[in-house]
């Protein structure tokens, strides 16, 4: 594939396309590494090597191919007449094995299972926008957001009159709207619709990309830099075939029941809440 670039010489003369093929029957499969070492008869360390050096090669074009923007708005509103729209924000837990015993338990999370919290940002058509892979499972997601990038650029302004729309785990802001957690009245219920629907939009990106990249459902049994570097390059191919619009197929292995309930308690520095935004979009544009 023209965009992969692989420099290493320590994979046994094994030719670049081949490599990348085992990596990607790889993210497909998520089994073993020795199974999908059988695929072109390499050794078990080899293929772990392969799918180090494709993922970090494919990881290198993330700034390419995911990339915040403002054009989606329209097809935001299209879904439940919420306006502004920037993207829609959430966590997805990755499931890894314990790195270590001296640190393993920063990584266990609320539900008793080790794991990368994935924040992710998505766009109207399921395509991500921004991804962060590098916090333990047991950080909670406004801990992720607030020490963003992403957040840095919020508050500055970078994104205009664009909101976020996040679940009850996030403290609302004025670029962050989160559901209303008590709605009273006919227009706060409309609101917390619109939110709701909308927002639904991370959940389905969740699902089409982990149905797609099997591997990133199932445990990753590979050192934590390999582990960011194919939850990254897996996000960028997903990128690829909603751009090509690339029919979603089956996945050929059994993937384990998504979670349902959010796995934070609830939302973090309640203190911290400013909601004269929503506050004033519940009342002038929700109430009629």
């Amino acid at each position: 594939m023209p965009f992969v670039r692989v420099t290493s010489m320590r994979n046994n003369g094994v030719p670049p396309l081949h490599q990348l093929l085992l990596t990607l029957r790889f993210y497909a499969l998520g089994t073993m590494l020795i199974s999908v070492a059988d695929f072109i008869g390499v050794s078990k360390s080899s293929a772990g090597r392969i799918v180090r050096d494709i993922s970090v090669a494919i990881a290198r074009l993330y700034d390419k191919y995911v990339v915040m923007h403002q054009q989606g708005a329209d097809k935001f509103y299209s879904i439940a007449q919420f306006p502004r729209v920037l993207g829609a924000i959430d966590c997805t837990h990755i499931r890894i094995q314990s790195p270590c015993l001296t640190i393993g338990e920063e990584f266990r999370n609320r539900k008793n299972y080790f794991s990368l919290n994935v924040q992710a940002v998505c766009d109207a058509d399921l395509r991500l926008m921004n991804v962060v892979a590098r916090w333990p499972g047991s950080t909670h997601d406004a801990t992720i957001f607030n020490n963003s990038v992403l957040r840095a650029q919020c508050d500055s302004g970078a994104f205009g009159n664009r909101w976020l729309l996040g679940d009850s785990a996030y403290p609302n802001r004025n670029y962050l709207l989160t559901p209303i957690l008590s709605p009273v009245s006919d227009h706060e219920q409309r609101y917390n619709y619109a939110q709701i629907k909308t927002r639904n939009t991370i959940e389905r990106t969740f699902g089409v990309w982990k149905r797609r990249f099997p591997v990133i459902a199932l445990t990753l049994r590979l050192s934590l830099r390999t582990v960011q570097a194919v939850i990254i390059a897996t996000a960028v191919l997903h990128n690829i075939c909603r751009s090509y619009n690339l029919a979603e197929v089956s996945p050929e292995v059994e993937l384990p029941p998504t979670d349902i309930a959010d796995i934070n308690e609830g939302p973090q520095n309640a203190g911290l809440h400013d909601i004269r935004q929503r506050t004033d979009l519940v009342n002038n544009y929700f109430r009629n």
